[in-house]
């Protein structure tokens, strides 16, 4: 009974810090985006493309706290510390994601106008997968960090720069093997092929947490297990687009759908996204 309740108080105690971290996680998000008015996006304004943003943030940041409360127990002590150290590293790697993905993934409009003063759903969209994707990456760098040269965080930095390196070279395959143009239609608000290639975004991250989780053993090692991982889900990209075609929207066109009419089906595109989703997840199992 003993053992229970001390089991019992501990995981109230990593809780209570996880939360602690989650509101410097919002605090922090604040202090990088002053001019954001969130109650006023949120309730005065009923802003959608905000909301979806905001919540995606959110998400990622569970995700990369996660990666600090994650792990083998070293003792109460040393694990609040670990979990101080790794929490608050974690929220500042999300954050300065946020800001290099704005510039770089979705680099040919402003995200803040087409967020706040145009109320962009689909931009939107992006920005939260975005976040969840980066809360990925995070999630396995800092969870499999080990101890290359420079100590464990430095390894963890470094593999959050690997995973954010080929994320940006991941959106650039899928917007070439779409027969349209990503960013034009976006800025134009089509929420659906905001959502098909926010789960393209989300599927390949998972495929990056994935061979970053590994522990550190050499760098040899762990870029040939990026590779391996990261290849297989860019090959299956174009292999999803064509199974949704033929499997889950038999007999209609996924492109004609999203992007060929006058009003782009949303749910063809959920679709869409759930194949790409769905195949990371199952070559992460089959691996």
């Amino acid at each position: 009974m003993e053992i229970i309740l001390d089991h019992i108080l501990t995981t109230i105690i990593y809780i209570a810090a996880s939360f602690v971290l989650f509101l410097a996680g919002k605090l922090v998000y604040q202090l990088f985006h002053r001019k954001v008015r969130v109650v006023h996006e949120l309730v005065e304004r009923d802003n959608l493309a905000f909301s979806f943003a905001h919540v995606g943030y959110f998400i990622g940041l569970l995700l990369s706290i996660g990666s600090a409360v994650l792990g083998e127990s070293y003792g109460l002590i040393n694990d609040l510390i670990g979990i101080g150290i790794y929490g608050v590293l974690s929220i500042i790697l999300l954050n300065l994601s946020i800001i290099i993905n704005d510039k770089l993934i979705l680099s040919r409009f402003d995200i803040k106008k087409e967020i706040l003063e145009d109320q962009n759903v689909g931009t939107g969209i992006v920005e939260g997968a975005n976040a969840i994707a980066t809360g990925l990456i995070i999630l396995g760098a800092i969870h499999g960090e080990g101890y290359g040269a420079g100590g464990p965080v430095v390894t963890a930095v470094l593999y959050w720069l690997l995973g954010q390196g080929i994320l940006f070279l991941t959106t650039k395959v899928y917007d070439w093997i779409t027969p349209y143009d990503i960013h034009d239609h976006i800025e134009k608000g089509n929420v659906a092929v905001a959502v098909g290639y926010s789960g393209a975004i989300i599927a390949i991250a998972n495929l990056i947490r994935f061979a970053l989780m590994h522990d550190f053993e050499s760098w040899v090692i762990t870029l040939e297990d990026v590779a391996i991982d990261v290849s297989v889900g860019i090959l299956f990209l174009p292999l999803a687009r064509f199974l949704t075609d033929k499997i889950l929207l038999p007999g209609q066109k996924l492109t004609d759908e999203i992007v060929n009419q006058e009003n782009p089906n949303v749910g063809a595109a959920i679709v869409e996204a759930f194949a790409y989703i769905g195949g990371s997840m199952l070559i992460v199992w089959a691996f």
